[in-house]
């Protein structure tokens, strides 16, 4: 597969300070994130974990304003 993208000279720069070809490090940074991604879907949530999620989500709930009893395409 070939990838063509503007890399930002930051990224550019780490390459290079770490005495790497700028394609071997972007493969490098990908492998990195596939593997850290991969290794976090892996472990299943305890309940606890997954009731704080839940939490987190809900926790503005209550300053949504309720819904008019009829929802027209002028209100939306």
């Amino acid at each position: 597969m070939v990838i063509r993208i503007n890399v930002p000279d930051e990224l550019a720069a780490q390459a290079q300070m770490r005495g790497m070809p700028l394609e071997e490090f972007v493969e490098q940074l990908l492998a990195e994130q596939v593997a850290t991604r991969s290794a976090r879907s892996v472990q299943p949530r305890t309940p606890e974990q997954i009731r704080a999620w839940l939490d987190s989500l809900a926790q503005f709930s209550n300053k949504i304003p309720p819904l008019p009893e009829v929802v027209s395409r002028a209100w939306i």
